[in-house]
């Protein structure tokens, strides 16, 4: 019995941390937001950027949810939480 409480609480915690906001854009939205598709606003382009943080995170992050424009639910990040989508808008509009 004690083996499966420290397994459960281990599994547990592993989900409390986010994912780096650079590993999921090189292997998620890189593909889109390196330049390669003029819809989607470029790392790092900061004017490109201000508009759509304008509209505030809420926005942002249902239309990563749900898809918007080309970009597909997820942004191809099945594996990302809330959390980490917003760690990685935060990180590319910088």
């Amino acid at each position: 019995m004690r083996h499966v409480l420290i397994l459960a609480l281990g599994c547990l915690s592993l989900g409390a941390f986010a994912q780096d906001p650079e590993a999921v854009f090189n292997r998620s939205c890189g593909i889109c937001h390196n330049g390669q598709l003029p819809l989607a606003p470029k790392k790092g382009d900061v004017q490109a950027w201000q508009p759509r943080l304008d509209q505030g995170m809420d926005v942002l992050l249902k239309r990563v949810a749900t898809g918007y424009n080309a970009m597909p639910p997820g942004g191809l990040c099945m594996d990302c939480t809330p959390e980490d989508h917003k760690a990685v808008i935060e990180w590319m509009s910088k």
